[in-house]
């Protein structure tokens, strides 16, 4: 595995019963890259985050981050690993019975012994991070609009302040402007933390904008790797369907 590269998946094989999902998928991203995963509904986007961030164990084959095999990985070394990942779920998946600082204050209460003072500190500063007034963190989940709800999963999913960055469809529902303005941040947080950044997404204007490089999924495993440039003019009829149809000549300018 190269000293630059932050995840490598090699014949990746998942199954559930006799359904299966992926089988013999490679993947490399590199550090300091925002990378997408990209395909149509059901095709096993999500299920392949989760087992980049040891949520399930495939059938087959083997998942290095930062260099370390986690197939089959002891769950005391997990947990130190999952440290250096921060995670954003679909929908954004905030407690609602909670304020918004209190929900990103919880993994720093979960994992740091810090003072209560400090960890208020430090909540405050990843919603400002991005771009939420302080105002927003006493309020609860379902006071925000949708855009401030994804933005508060980004500072909870900042909170350790991890290496990479995992986001399961961070503009899915968004209004353009909305959308438009989460694929700024995830590209000001990359710059500005140096971080790795995974997206799930099926948003091309998020491919466009946002991205360094895409992989799509098909056919159980990846089809095709590159920049949206380079995808678009793959010849595979697929990516011409997905990247050349109405809404992708649209979404690229064509």
């Amino acid at each position: 595995m190269a000293a630059d590269t932050v995840i490598e998946v090699r014949g990746l094989v998942v199954r559930y019963e006799r359904q299966v999902v992926l089988d013999g998928l490679d993947l490399d991203v590199a550090r300091g890259e925002v990378f997408a995963l990209v395909g149509g509904s059901g095709v096993g986007k999500t299920t392949l985050l989760h087992q980049l961030i040891m949520l399930d164990s495939p059938a087959a084959g083997s998942v290095r981050v930062f260099g370390e095999q986690v197939v089959g990985i002891a769950e005391r070394a997990a947990a130190r690993l999952r440290r250096r990942i921060g995670v954003m779920f679909q929908q954004g998946a905030l407690f609602t019975s909670l304020t918004v600082l209190d929900n990103v204050a919880l993994p720093l209460r979960e994992h740091t012994e810090l003072p209560d003072a400090t960890v208020h500190e430090l909540a405050s500063l990843k919603l400002a991070l991005v771009g939420l007034p302080c105002e927003a963190g006493r309020l609860y989940p379902a006071e925000l609009s949708g855009g401030m709800r994804k933005r508060a999963a980004v500072a909870r999913a900042l909170a350790l302040d991890p290496e990479l960055l995992c986001l399961d469809e961070p503009s899915a529902g968004l209004d353009p402007v909305s959308a438009g303005a989460m694929d700024e941040l995830i590209v000001q947080l990359r710059d500005s933390l140096g971080l790795t950044v995974v997206i799930v997404t099926h948003d091309l204007d998020t491919l466009c904008h946002a991205t360094d490089r895409v992989a799509f999924l098909a056919e159980r495993r990846i089809i095709g790797t590159g920049s949206v440039a380079e995808l678009r003019d793959d010849p595979h009829p697929t990516l011409q369907a997905y990247f050349n149809g109405p809404r992708g000549r649209s979404a690229l300018g064509a």
